[in-house]
């Protein structure tokens, strides 16, 4: 069996920045825990797996693997895979049956190898748990206790398909001291796969609302680049504090990495009611090859 692959970068319009991905295309031969050994192979932090759609109307179905877990969703995977998808199939419109649902991207292509995805959420954020407390947090994260909270901002755990740990810090300076005491982690952070999203206000960043780190070592990715599907579960707590109407807000992540990703967020309230979120992105692709899983 001989399997064609796309190599991409995802949150990003330049190469060997953002998130790393590799689209494997049809794979419905595949095997689910041939997925995960391939997953393992390639070593990012995920790997889309192509197959053909349960729905004809529907473009393609998709798996999302990381090294050791499958995904019933996440953002930088859906995003690869929608404009690699868009760029093969010359269309603007692109729809993913994901395990969490069934996603609609819009798709603009930039040039030959480079397009920019958005997509609705499948399903709004939810809170998913309580979070630890502060001086807990701040003890897992290296900080000290009153470097965690943001202006309106406090600790949260959201879902939006996965959960995650949402903490506010104070600045960008305690975003980038933050640096995970893996000793305790999964005692802090019991829920869901221990994914925790560090985020903070940039005030003094021209064109950035946000910053954030994603560390997630229960996921085996330990520090992510981009993380569309923490940026999904965010908009749960930045929603009460957005004005009525829509609101897009541009997140940074990855620099503390030296992998500077850029991912679009958008918010729609009527009243107090959280009534759309959205996720957007760039992905360039800078690679492909097949794997060779012939005897």
């Amino acid at each position: 069996m001989k399997l064609d692959y796309i190599l991409m970068d995802v949150f990003t319009t330049e190469r060997l920045s953002g998130n790393p991905l590799a689209v494997v295309m049809k794979a419905d031969g595949l095997l689910d825990d041939q997925m995960q050994a391939i997953a393992g192979e390639f070593n990012l932090s995920e790997t889309v797996f192509i197959t053909r759609p349960k729905t004809e109307r529907h473009s393609a179905a998709v798996r999302i693997f990381t090294p050791t877990v499958e995904l019933p969703f996440a953002g930088h995977p859906t995003v690869g895979a929608a404009v690699a998808l868009g760029l093969e199939l010359r269309t603007t419109a692109i729809r993913l049956e994901e395990a969490v649902g069934v996603i609609t991207c819009v798709i603009e292509k930039t040039d030959r190898r480079t397009g920019y995805a958005r997509f609705a959420l499948p399903h709004l954020p939810a809170v998913a748990g309580q979070p630890p407390d502060r001086l807990q947090t701040a003890l897992a994260l290296g900080l000290d206790p009153d470097e965690i909270g943001c202006g309106l901002y406090q600790p949260a755990v959201f879902s939006a398909g996965v959960i995650y740990y949402l903490v506010p810090v104070r600045n960008a300076a305690a975003l980038r001291q933050a640096k995970p005491q893996q000793r305790a982690w999964t005692e802090v952070f019991p829920l869901g796969h221990s994914a925790v999203y560090v985020y903070t206000e940039t005030p003094d960043e021209d064109g950035i609302d946000f910053a954030a780190r994603m560390f997630g070592p229960g996921l085996s990715l330990g520090e992510d680049p981009a993380t569309g599907g923490a940026a999904a579960a965010l908009i749960g707590e930045l929603a009460p504090h957005a004005p009525d109407g829509q609101t897009e807000y541009v997140l940074r992540q990855g620099v503390e990495m030296g992998r500077p990703s850029r991912i679009m967020v958008q918010i729609r309230k009527h009243g107090d009611t959280l009534m759309h979120g959205g996720i957007g992105g760039h992905a360039v692709i800078v690679g492909q090859g097949s794997l060779d899983l012939e005897d």
